[in-house]
């Protein structure tokens, strides 16, 4: 049995071709697509990048693991305490030990565990192959260690390969030669002159005046990577910035798909194609981020080709990135762990039987501190600290009928938000009765001062930035919330 695991950070798949996306940026993640089942609902149970895969990897929430931040404590795993025993059961119970339990020989190539000191990511691996750039490199240092270990492995018959691209993340990256295959394509109907003036007032950071979070510095050696937008030619630099880096990963993905191919084991290698998270590009007046607990930034893409699985299907259902594990394990006949959250869909795979869950919370507090439900066609979001966004407690959407989460219904539809509270409370109550007497994450962010992109001591600078370009209005409104002891 071989696995290769296609692991593109910050991919939204409503910008992936084979999820409808009118850009042709994916064709060869296209045709995996059809050759396995594409799940059109799946999402991180918390985000951005350390969280999200933090879940993936132990196969529990946030809330237990502890992993719910970017700095300060809840960038650790909590620790398991008196019940660890000489090895600690959440690493030997993990996702890339499940590979290995199940006879297979197992790499990873990725700058992960040292861009974010979670060396936790590398347990379960034989082999880690790090090209140094914690994060920052692109996609062609990466091919090179993915096509040279599948040479030197020819002959195995069973490994489990982690191959992790970092092209669409910012700053965006492709290289310059790879050119612009979206030049003449329309920007997205969506933002419209009039809804891009909106979000040129918005406050907070990674607004189109401050694409750098809090300012608008534009990067070295990234000449895609804009400091600030202030016309719709600004706006298409931004989207076309994103895609390109899509284009780019897809392009090298092909080219180890290529390989497979030419050593006659594609067909009987599984493929799972997936992201940490989404970007936002325009969501809630924000760009070049993956800041919330919303659909731009929680919503990713699952691809499964799998030997004898089912090819060609889609599947509707709900599920979390952590619910990969026990599926993994189902399929590879590995006894499941009693500590993991997710709940397998290996049916979904091998048949195309569209299963799921009734509802998620997906929860980020990196950049802002919420938890959101997602049921039906709803997002509900709860925000207990706003990322100086100046967000509403709660807010809620049709993402049916909006999509780009631009009209808050709360107050036409009390019930529906009475309805995402108390899917949220159930959850909390159920996750936290799971280990008694240990805190919520969540109130940790908040005691250490607020979330590690948005502490406290980011904000006086930020203020005087608001005032210095015309938004004075809304440095008062942020003066007003989070400056009330002075």
């Amino acid at each position: 049995m071989r696995v290769l695991f296609i692991d593109i950070d910050t991919l939204r798949p409503d910008h992936m071709s084979c999820y409808g996306y009118a850009r042709r940026t994916t064709p060869n993640i296209d045709r995996v697509c059809r050759e396995g089942v594409r799940f059109d609902r799946c999402y991180c149970s918390d985000a951005p990048c350390l969280p999200s895969r933090a879940a993936l990897v132990s196969g529990m929430f946030g809330i237990r693991s502890g992993v719910v931040g970017h700095g300060g404590t809840a960038a650790d795993r909590r620790l398991t305490g008196r019940d660890r025993d000489f090895k600690d059961y959440v690493d030997l119970n993990n996702f890339h030990n499940i590979f290995r339990r199940a006879g297979m020989y197992t790499a990873s190539i990725s700058t992960f565990a040292e861009r974010h000191s979670a060396w936790w990511f590398n347990a379960g691996f034989h082999e880690c192959i790090n090209v140094g750039g914690s994060g920052l490199e692109s996609g062609e240092k990466v091919l090179p260690e993915a096509l040279g270990w599948l040479e030197r492995n020819r002959g195995r018959e069973n490994w489990f390969l982690h191959v992790h691209f970092w092209d669409p993340h910012t700053p965006y990256r492709a290289p310059e030669d790879f050119g612009d295959p979206f030049e003449n394509d329309p920007l997205p109907e969506w933002i419209t002159e009039e809804v891009f003036e909106r979000h040129r007032a918005h406050v907070g950071p990674h607004s189109v005046n401050e694409l750098d979070m809090y300012d608008d510095a534009e990067i070295p050696g990234c000449p895609r990577m804009p400091g600030s937008a202030s016309d719709m030619a600004g706006l298409r630099r931004i989207i076309d910035g994103y895609d390109c880096g899509i284009s780019y990963a897809d392009k090298l993905v092909g080219e180890i798909l290529d390989l497979l191919r030419s050593q006659g084991i594609y067909d009987d290698t599984a493929i799972i194609v997936t992201s940490d998270h989404g970007e936002s590009m325009g969501e809630l007046g924000v760009y070049c981020e993956h800041g919330f607990a919303d659909e731009a930034t929680c919503h990713i893409p699952l691809i499964v080709k799998w030997p004898g699985g089912a090819k060609g299907a889609t599947a509707g259902g709900l599920h979390y990135n952590l619910d990969l594990l026990p599926t993994v394990a189902d399929l590879l006949g590995v006894e499941r762990c009693g500590n993991w959250d997710g709940a397998g869909f290996a049916d979904a795979v091998m048949s195309g039987e569209d299963v799921g869950r009734e509802s998620l919370v997906i929860s980020q507090m990196a950049h802002v501190c919420q938890r959101s439900a997602r049921f039906g066609d709803w997002l509900y979001v709860r925000t207990y600290h706003d990322g100086f966004h100046l967000f509403d407690g709660e807010m809620l959407y049709n993402l049916s009928d909006d999509p780009h989460e631009q009209y808050d219904l709360k107050e036409e539809c009390p019930e529906l938000c009475a309805l995402g509270a108390k899917i949220i409370l159930d959850w909390q109550d159920e996750q936290m009765a799971k280990q008694p007497g240990t805190p919520d994450p969540m109130w940790t962010v908040l005691a250490e001062g607020g979330p590690y992109h948005a502490s406290d001591k980011l904000l006086p600078p930020y203020l005087r930035r608001l005032e210095e370009t015309g938004r004075k209005e809304g440095a008062d409104r942020l003066r007003a919330r989070h400056c009330r002891r002075s």
